[in-house]
């Protein structure tokens, strides 16, 4: 089996693929399951204008939060602000376009995508500002609001493994975005912790099939940053 979709590097990976005003779905769900090696290789390229698909944008100085210190990102597409000072004041200061979003309907976005379904309609935001400006239908007495399909021109994700054709398999709240992000992509870039041969994964354990898999990164040892670390008083 061909070794085509394994690149020796994050950087190798993103060469000839990432550009200028370009929007990039990221998977990952605050800090667990984010493509860190691939994000970090996304700021050394110096694109910039780009719009992210994302659930968040990570914290300040890691993940995502590292484009937008550069401001490489002109707009976000995401459900949370939260932990991200940056985000936060570049939003309010205007200086960054926010386009918020339920977090399912988020997901449910970008899963159609994939699907290649265009539009649908959700009861979740009617009534409210995210409805305005939208469609309402009503459909057996009650109201709802068509929301569009995400597709992005690249998507960067991070699963716990992949074989060498692509079939992935993700490791717990990694799974939130992960799969959605990757079927909406028109070009998809995994960074994964282990690479094995084409075959060893039983195909009852296959997450998402190495057809939405372009290319594939070896990121070993990521650093894998807890968010906030509660612990148990002694």
């Amino acid at each position: 089996m061909s070794d085509s979709k394994v690149y020796p590097s994050a950087a190798a990976a993103l060469q000839g693929v990432v550009a200028d005003n370009q929007t990039l779905a990221v998977g990952g769900f605050g800090l667990c399951g984010i493509p860190e090696a691939l994000i970090a290789a996304l700021r050394d390229t110096g694109v910039k204008g780009l719009t992210a698909i994302s659930n968040n944008a990570g914290v300040d100085g890691f993940g995502l939060g590292q484009l937008l210190e550069t401001r490489q990102i002109s707009k976000m597409i995401s459900s949370y602000v939260g932990e991200n000072k940056e985000f936060e004041r570049q939003y309010l200061a205007g200086e960054l376009e926010l386009e918020f979003n339920p977090q399912g309907t988020l997901a449910e976005r970008l899963r159609a995508g994939g699907a290649g379904i265009p539009a649908f309609f959700t009861a979740t935001g009617y009534g409210t500002i995210v409805a305005e400006g939208k469609e309402t239908r009503e459909f057996n007495g009650k109201q709802y609001v068509m929301e569009t399909a995400l597709v992005a021109d690249v998507a960067l994700v991070k699963a716990w493994k992949s074989d060498k054709s692509g079939n992935l398999v993700f490791r717990k709240t990694a799974r939130n975005f992960n799969p959605a992000c990757a079927m909406a992509g028109k070009v998809c870039i995994v960074e994964v912790e282990e690479v094995v041969e084409t075959g060893s994964i039983d195909p009852d354990q296959v997450h998402l099939p190495g057809i939405y898999v372009d290319r594939i990164v070896l990121n070993a040892s990521p650093e894998k940053r807890i968010e906030q670390r509660t612990t148990r008083q002694a």
